[in-house]
C-alpha cells in the first residue's frame, strides 16, 4: 500500500430530531475543500434568509416527483408533509474526488442510504445519530425559534419522539451537550473514520 495514497471521501449521514444542532455540526466540518455539505432538494417553501442552491433546492412538487421517477434522487422521504431528497450526481462526484460528503437528514432517507447496494456508497458511508439530552430541552431549543405555528411545532415534537426509537441503527449515537463539545466530539469521530481502509483508492 502506498502511503500517500488518495482516498475516497466519507458519506457522513447525519439524523436526529430537528434542535440538536446537527446541522450547525456538519456545517462547522465543511470547508468546501475536503468537506461539502450537501444541499438536499425540497418542496417546503424557503425560511427567512434561505438561498437557493445554497440551503436547499427548492423544488414545486410535480417537479420533485418526476425527479423521482427518473431515479434521479439517492434517497427521498416526506416529512412534515413535504418532500425532501438527494441527487445521486451530487454526492457521487465528490466521493470519488476524495472529498467528504454530509447529509443532513431523517431516518427514513438513512434506511434508503444503507439499503442501496452500490460499491461506493458501501465504502464510504458512516452513520451518526445526534440525541437531545432531553425531551424538554429539546422543547426549549425548539420554541426558541418561533418559526412555525403552535400546530407545527406539536407535529414537530411528536416526530422527534418517533424519531428517537431509531438511534440504536446507527453506527454512532452523540447526545448533544455544548456547542464546543458536540463539535469537539464529532470531529473525534471524524477523525477515526478517515483512517478506514476501505476508503483507500
Amino acid at each position: 500500500m502506498n502511503l500517500s495514497s488518495p482516498r475516497l471521501g466519507l458519506l457522513v449521514v447525519v439524523s436526529g430530531p430537528s434542535g440538536t444542532g446537527k446541522t450547525t455540526l456538519c456545517r462547522k466540518v465543511c470547508d468546501g475543500e475536503k468537506g461539502v455539505f450537501s444541499v438536499s432538494c425540497t418542496t417546503r417553501a424557503p425560511r427567512p434568509g434561505e438561498e437557493h442552491g445554497k440551503d436547499y433546492f427548492f423544488l414545486e412538487e410535480e417537479d420533485f416527483l418526476a425527479r423521482v421517477d427518473r431515479g434521479e434522487f439517492f434517497e427521498y422521504a416526506r416529512v412534515h408533509n413535504r418532500w425532501y431528497g438527494t441527487l445521486k450526481s451530487y454526492v457521487y462526484d465528490y466521493l470519488r474526488r476524495g472529498v467528504d460528503v454530509f447529509m443532513d437528514i431523517d431516518v427514513q432517507g438513512a434506511v434508503q442510504v444503507r439499503g442501496c447496494d452500490d460499491e461506493l456508497v458501501e465504502r464510504c458511508l458512516t452513520d451518526i445519530f445526534v440525541m437531545p439530552p432531553s425531551m424538554e430541552e429539546l422543547r426549549q431549543r425548539l420554541s426558541g425559534r418561533n418559526t412555525e405555528s403552535a400546530e407545527a411545532f406539536e407535529l414537530r415534537m411528536l416526530n422527534a419522539e418517533a424519531e428517537l426509537q431509531h438511534w440504536s441503527n446507527y453506527r454512532y449515537c452523540l447526545v448533544s451537550d455544548t456547542r464546543e463539545s458536540d463539535e469537539q466530539r464529532f470531529r473525534a469521530l471524524l477523525e477515526g473514520e478517515k483512517m478506514r481502509t476501505s476508503l483507500v483508492i
